[in-house]
């Protein structure tokens, strides 16, 4: 399976130290050896930075490592491919665009029979993955519901969460997903989160020799929010998210948790 990252925060800031072992688990401390990518929003701008290679051995990843960008949310993705071509096309994150935004999205899973259960509409896919086809079918069916961006944030919320419940009729879907304001998160089977504000403290990487004094470099107004598929860290207290939990980030802040029916 694929390993997913994401960041919120309420300031620009930079995402060197997570990433710093995140990127370990492409091919060092994990064997997602097929690719990597990540989504930077800053301001009204969006960049992506994707590498077919393993992150453990990409120039594009030292480049990252080297060049703290600051940005206000961030999505990244290391790939163990189980469908399509390991290739640029087939890797993470993919974009579109809606409502003159920059849509950005992850998956972490395998879907069954995504062809024939999810329909396409205004969004095609460019590559192969079953990732890609159930993210332009998502979107597809967000721009059905609202053809405009809908003035309450919370119907939108409730319509990802009752989409991603759907998607994980077909298999294992976890999920990260932002627009430029919001960062949505879904797990399906595994997904992790902690948000660190005032008073900051020492972090410890679980996949590198790595340790940061948050205090340091911080002010007592930052709040930043952190996921991962699996904690990044060995000495803080992570939220270990729930089946069919979908949590709804925006300047770091958790601003929503929709929790799921099923039974």
């Amino acid at each position: 399976m694929c390993e997913l990252l994401g960041m919120s925060a309420n300031v620009p800031t930079d995402i060197t130290f997570s990433m710093a072992g995140f990127l370990q688990r492409g091919g060092a401390t994990g064997p997602h050896r097929d690719g990597w990518g990540v989504a930077f929003y800053e301001d009204a701008g969006y960049r992506e930075f994707k590498d077919p290679h393993p992150s453990i051995a990409s120039p594009v990843a030292r480049l990252i490592l080297d060049y703290p960008i600051k940005s206000r949310i961030v999505i990244s993705h290391i790939r163990q491919a189980n469908v399509g071509q390991v290739n640029l096309g087939n890797t993470h994150p993919f974009s579109r665009e809606l409502w003159g935004r920059h849509w950005c999205y992850a998956h972490n899973g395998q879907l069954a029979g995504f062809r024939e259960a999810l329909p396409l509409s205004y969004f095609q896919p460019t590559g192969q993955t079953d990732s890609e086809w159930a993210f332009c079918w998502l979107l597809g069916e967000i721009r059905k519901a609202f053809p405009h961006p809908p003035e309450q944030p919370e119907v939108l919320q409730a319509l990802i969460h009752r989409l991603a419940e759907q998607l994980r009729t077909l298999g294992v879907f976890n999920l990260l997903l932002a627009d430029g304001e919001q960062l949505y998160a879904y797990c399906s089977t595994k997904l992790a989160h902690i948000t660190r504000c005032a008073p900051f403290g020492p972090a410890i990487l679980k996949d590198t020799e790595l340790e940061i004094d948050f205090a340091a470099c911080t002010t007592p107004q930052d709040v930043v929010s952190v996921l991962a598929t699996e904690p990044l860290t060995t000495n803080e207290e992570w939220h270990i998210m729930q089946p069919g939990e979908l949590v709804v980030f925006q300047d770091g802040h958790c601003r929503a948790r929709l929790l799921s029916t099923a039974g």
